[in-house]
């Protein structure tokens, strides 16, 4: 088995490890009625996660061209004219 396969094999095995043990905790709290804790645990779980999403580079993978985009022919469908991609043949 190659190493990265290992790598990869072993990165699911922690996340699923957190996901159980994430899920044990939510569990136990709600047993012990320690809403509290859970309000808290809540919101700052989704702080992270925001951050997170805040900090993403989401820009960085999209490629910018010097082309304009296609335009649209649905104005062209709607008014019976012929697209602007086809050349009219008379």
């Amino acid at each position: 088995m190659s190493r990265k396969a290992n790598r990869g094999r072993n990165r699911r095995f922690v996340t699923f490890a957190w996901m159980a043990a994430l899920t044990l905790l939510t569990v136990f709290l709600i047993y012990r009625e320690l809403t509290a804790v859970l309000y808290i645990l809540a919101t700052l779980g989704v702080t992270a996660l925001l951050i997170v999403v805040a900090l993403a580079d989401l820009s960085r993978h999209e490629k910018f061209s010097t082309e304009s985009p296609h335009a649209d022919d649905a104005a062209a469908i709607g008014s019976g004219l012929s697209s602007s991609n086809r050349t009219s043949q008379r």
